[in-house]
């Protein structure tokens, strides 16, 4: 969950870490702090956001943390880095250490003195037991002892050398000439370098400014390649916008085309099932939902779709499916541990991913990436959008595959599904309409979202949205289902969304409209049919397209409705109180 970064070089480590930690804070911003070897180690760590630093050292190695925390309360003694009794060894940590009490009680039974409340401090503690004159064989003995998740980076005052692992956390190293760079996510060192070799599971990393040498956790030494990042620096930048969710909102037109030229231009698909199951976490599995519906229209088998930290926890059953396995990072920790159980029964398995190389990767027997780019706002917006992509695609394409679409119908669907693109640049020119409904909504405390069929998930996708980033609590049901309880909540003018595309639900939404307004429901509707304007009390008009497709203009139309709404509240919009852009732990 938290960000993590490493450097040796010949560069101003303290600038080089800030840096670095900016492009990382959407991570967490619980607090932050830094590590440098000077003449000695000195560290800086607060409370708070990465401006609360003052770093008045510098040195050419160092390393750095933003914390989303998870044990020990948001405070300066619970920031990292961590170090050890003498002083001398600095860690940070991005997981949790599930046997971090019964380590911290033998260190302590030892004479090792704590000064946090957290899992990771017992690393450095353990790092300092084994520490004979030599980081390396001390950093291997220590993490040996661990169990849990973790990305972890290790310095010595007495060593000019970096120690990292990575296990179920993500962990990147930054190749430069006669410098080094390590980072939870690859945007942190982009400015400087755009060549990485990505760590997998059970791997550790010793990095001079010179060299990286890779092993497993016995220390058998691995060889890597270094790949090339095709983002530039300014990919992970504002580019002009005031927020980067408002800017990742509007790169949607161009991350859906890249991703589907990337998926034609592959063409790598080609599998044998039956059913299949669907496994993801938060906006993931909206689009998840949403793919249900699209992959039962054109494939005529069941889909079932379960939450990641629920799906592990099923009883086995007498069973054979395709699970698919969606995780805008690649790192999502109940994603990842459902697909490692899914790849022990022998499932086969699909990873849809939009980092190159992450975790689930290793899980899954072929991987569909999204090319939506970096995304740096919490919220996710493009991410989305180019997940429907995908399954939109790997439905089509396996409908045409197993001959249960003409090759006319198949071009006419892929066709519509290329034209989602500018679709979606038209629900841009509805801007000033959305805002005016944001003006509505801002007044609000409480507010439902609905929709039937495809459109439910999107439904549940902008309430997700709405409570994100302008913390309105916000519902999303099935519109049939507010009559069975929900309707009892409806008071005098509550914001209701109602998402009405010109498909066969379309009787019974205008049904469920006149239902809520007539218990003095705020209607806002979302639809291409302007006769829908005599039945709410604000209409906000979408593209008209295939309505099997109307998933993507009505979810970015929420998202801006969502941006606008939470800007005109004055929230924090790209690092909302409590989230985390990528969630590493279970």
């Amino acid at each position: 969950m938290c960000g993590i970064v490493g450097y040796i070089g010949f560069r101003s480590a303290r600038e080089v870490l800030l840096n670095s930690l900016k492009k990382l804070e959407y991570r967490g911003y619980d607090s932050a702090g830094v590590a440098i070897i000077s003449e000695e180690l000195k560290i800086e760590k607060k409370k708070g956001y990465i401006d609360n630093l003052k770093i008045d050292f510098d040195g050419s190695v160092g390393i750095g943390h933003t914390r989303w925390a998870t044990h020990g309360i948001p405070d300066d003694r619970n920031a990292h880095p961590f170090t050890d009794c003498s002083g001398k060894i600095a860690i940070v940590h991005n997981g949790i250490i599930e046997n971090y009490m019964e380590l911290k009680e033998k260190l302590i039974e030892e004479g090792h003195q704590f000064k946090s409340d957290t899992d990771s401090e017992v690393i450095a503690h353990l790092i300092e037991k084994y520490y004979q004159g030599n980081l390396k064989d001390a950093f291997f003995k220590a993490i040996s002892h661990l169990r849990g998740s973790f990305a972890i980076v290790a310095i010595h005052a007495d060593e000019r050398k970096i120690m990292a692992a990575k296990k179920d956390s993500p962990l990147v190293v930054g190749i430069g000439d006669h410098e080094k760079f390590l980072a939870s996510d690859i945007p942190a060192f982009l400015s400087y370098t755009n060549r990485v070799m990505i760590l997998k599971d059970g791997e550790v990393c010793e990095v001079t400014e010179d060299m990286v040498n890779v092993y497993d956790f016995s220390g058998k030494k691995i060889e890597k390649k270094i790949e090339k990042i095709n983002w530039s620096a300014e990919d992970a930048e504002k580019g002009g916008y005031e927020h980067f969710m408002l800017k990742e909102i509007y790169e949607q037109p161009r991350a859906i085309d890249d991703t589907l030229h990337s998926l034609i231009s592959r063409n790598e698909i080609g599998m044998d099932f039956e059913k299949i199951v669907i496994v993801a976490c938060g906006t993931s599995y909206h689009a998840g939902l949403t793919g249900k519906y699209v992959l039962e229209n054109l494939l005529h088998i069941p889909v079932e779709v379960y939450y990641g930290s629920e799906y592990r926890y099923r009883a086995e059953v007498n069973d054979s499916y395709l699970a698919i396995f969606i995780t805008q990072s690649g790192e999502t920790a109940d994603t990842l541990a459902a697909a490692k159980r899914a790849k022990e029964i022998g499932f086969p398995s699909l990873g849809i991913t939009n980092v190159v190389g992450s975790s689930i990767t290793n899980y899954v027997d072929h991987v569909l990436y999204t090319y939506a780019g970096p995304e740096i706002g919490v919220a996710a917006t493009k991410t989305f959008t180019t997940q429907l992509t995908t399954l939109y695609y790997f439905a089509i394409n396996s409908a045409m595959n197993r001959g249960l679409i003409s090759k006319t119908k198949y071009r006419e669907l892929m066709n519509t599904l290329r034209e989602m693109a500018h679709a979606v640049e038209e629900v841009f020119e509805e801007e000033e309409k959305i805002i005016e409904a944001s003006k509505i909504i801002a007044e609000k405390e409480h507010m439902f979202y609905i929709g039937r069929g495809l459109n439910y998930p999107i439904a549940l996708e902008g309430a997700l949205k709405m409570k994100e980033i302008s913390y309105i609590h916000a519902e999303g049901y099935p519109a049939g289902e507010l009559k069975h309880g929900p309707i009892a909540l409806i008071s005098n003018g509550m914001p209701v969304i109602a998402l009405v595309p010109e498909d066969s639900t379309y009787e019974k939404m205008l049904s469920n409209v006149k239902e809520v307004s007539a218990r003095n429901a705020y209607v806002i509707a979302l639809s291409p049919n302007e006769d829908v304007e005599k039945y709410v009390d604000f209409l906000i008009r979408v593209p008209k397209t295939d309505p099997l497709f109307s998933p993507f203009v009505n979810a970015v139309a929420l998202q801006l409705l969502s941006y606008h709404t939470a800007k005109l509240l004055g929230r924090e919009i790209d690092k909302p109180k409590n989230l985390a852009k990528s969630v590493t732990v279970e």
